[in-house]
């Protein structure tokens, strides 16, 4: 007797179809990662061409995520996910982003200056009742016209970011759950971060292009890359279609989403500690960036470059770049070749190149150029930490790890970091290795926490799931450039160079949350033990 098997092979079998699906994704954010942090690099411009203090400045990075906190669009989002499913959500999001990006973008540019819009946003929105009573608003009395613009912006471009990201999360788990889930989700976030790389290399470059500061053009290099972005989550929008019709899925019917569903989530032990963790790593890391640059110049002691020199000049931007991302590939290729001759070859041009970029970033004696090799560490070893859990396990384990190094580097930089002052190479090197480590704390978090959720909830509501932990998160992502702008007006009355504040308590407070998020790891680990949640052990069995 003859028994014939049916199996019929999708999307999702073929690895070169998944990994396609992951890289379309990754690039989308990728780009958005780039807008996120557009402005960061150059902190200072914005105060000398449009007039905005720390504080302004904080104001605006943190109005990113008022929208998701106070408005709850991220709860919204999550429904939305889980209802419509992840390619409509993956275009939407994309729709947003662009929406608010332009508007960021309009803001900034001098069209702006001088406008109707400019006159009814310097005489508008001081006073926000509610908000300005609890503290909350995103305005004040005094802020600049063009903050106040560029934060609706802004708002609207975090509604679709924070979209995008729970859904990307989401479209992982559809593509590479039972498989090498925590790996795609590291090598996901590895990539996107080397947005903040390009961010921190490219924005001063297209600000000070030509010899003259026009800071609406690093802008607008962004929104540029948010039209990429749209593109990619319209072809990810056919590839799932596709995966859909071979599979028989429909997740926009099948056993569909109800509101009572979200109270299964808000039992768990695990999901609160999880999402507590989340919120005080995170806020200790992007909030961080955006004041990154401008602590570098504050603590690190930079000699002019003669402007007719190579290091001046627009070509070794380009250079510079081109070996990061030689840096990149090479890390990241390390992890999957085979033949060991090959493997560590490959490494020690990932090593050489890593110190050629560094090299590179000293003879510039630029602050921004520096903090970009924040990602690159992270770049090589997420795809081994992401295996590990895969195969291994250790998730929690890791998060308490990766809060241990966040405390170690932020307490570097209030404390190691200036005492260098005056010692041009030695403050460099300290620069590069602290946030490096930094870097590499950063992977321990994606290739452990988000794959950990799905252990947690029924994954019909993960995108839900997903979207409250994004809400608890950005609640700190709202408050913190907020306050690190605010405890460096009040710690440094009377200094009106921004290269000269003092960063010792911003940095003291970032160091705070790292010691909260440890002890929430420890708890972690014991509630693991305790309720069988499975953190520790593989996604792979």
């Amino acid at each position: 007797m003859t028994t014939i098997t049916n199996t019929q092979t999708t999307l999702r079998d073929s690895a070169a179809m998944r990994w396609t699906a992951l890289l379309l994704l990754a690039l989308a954010m990728f780009c958005a990662y780039i807008f996120v942090d557009i402005l960061s690099p150059i902190k200072d411009l914005m105060e000398s061409q449009r007039g905005w203090n720390s504080k302004a400045f904080g104001t605006m990075q943190g109005s990113e995520t008022f929208l998701n906190v106070f408005v709850f669009f991220l709860i919204f989002a999550g429904i939305i996910l889980d209802k419509m499913g992840v390619r409509f959500t993956a275009v939407l999001s994309g729709l947003v982003m662009l929406c608010g990006a332009s508007i960021k973008y309009f803001a900034i540019s001098e069209s702006f200056i001088g406008s109707n819009l400019e006159i009814w946003f310097t005489t508008h929105l001081n006073h926000i009742p509610l908000f300005e009573q609890l503290g909350v608003s995103p305005f004040y009395e005094g802020m600049p016209a063009s903050a106040k613009f560029a934060s609706i912006g802004f708002m609207i471009f975090g509604c679709g970011v924070e979209m995008a990201g729970i859904t990307v999360s989401r479209g992982i788990v559809k593509w590479f759950k039972g498989r090498e889930m925590a790996l795609a989700m590291g090598s996901e976030m590895a990539l996107a971060r080397l947005g903040v790389a390009t961010c921190m290399i490219f924005s001063p470059f297209f600000a000070k292009f030509g010899g003259s500061i026009d800071v609406s053009r690093s802008v607008a290099f962004g929104v540029v890359l948010i039209c990429i972005a749209l593109i990619m989550a319209i072809v990810y929008f056919f590839m799932d279609k596709k995966l859909d019709s071979q599979t028989g899925e429909d997740e926009e019917k099948d056993d569909p989403f109800k509101i009572s569903d979200l109270g299964k989530i808000l039992k768990s032990t695990g999901f609160w500690l999880v999402s507590l963790l989340c919120v005080l790593y995170y806020s200790a890391i992007f909030p961080f960036q955006k004041y990154a640059v401008n602590m570098l110049q504050c603590n690190l002691t930079f000699k002019e470059v003669p402007a007719d020199s190579f290091w001046a000049s627009n070509s070794v931007t380009f250079v510079q770049y081109g070996i990061m991302l030689l840096v990149a590939v090479t890390a990241f290729m390390f992890n999957f070749i085979k033949n060991k001759r090959m493997k560590y070859g490959v490494l020690m041009i990932s090593i050489i190149s890593l110190l050629a970029y560094c090299y590179m970033g000293y003879m510039r004696q630029s602050a921004e150029s520096i903090f970009a090799v924040f990602p690159l560490l992270a770049v090589g070893i997420t795809p081994i930490l992401g295996s590990y859990v895969d195969h291994k396990g250790k998730a929690a384990s890791m998060l308490v790890l990766g809060s241990i190094l966040l405390i170690v580097c932020h307490l570097t930089f209030a404390f190691v970091l200036p005492a260098f002052k005056g010692n041009d190479l030695g403050g460099v090197i300290v620069a590069y290795l602290t946030i490096l480590v930094l870097g590499a704390s950063f992977s321990l978090v994606p290739a452990s926490l988000w794959p950990s959720v799905p252990k947690l909830v029924d994954s019909k509501i993960i995108g839900s799931a997903y979207a409250l932990i994004f809400w608890i998160q950005n609640i700190g992502l709202w408050l913190f450039p907020l306050l690190i702008g605010i405890v460096l007006e009040k710690t440094n009355p009377g200094i009106s160079d921004p290269t000269k504040l003092d960063y010792t308590w911003p940095l003291i407070m970032l160091a705070c949350l790292g010691v909260a998020a440890l002890f929430i790891g420890f708890i972690l680990k014991v509630v693991d033990k305790r309720k069988g949640l499975g953190l520790e052990e593989p996604n792979i069995k």
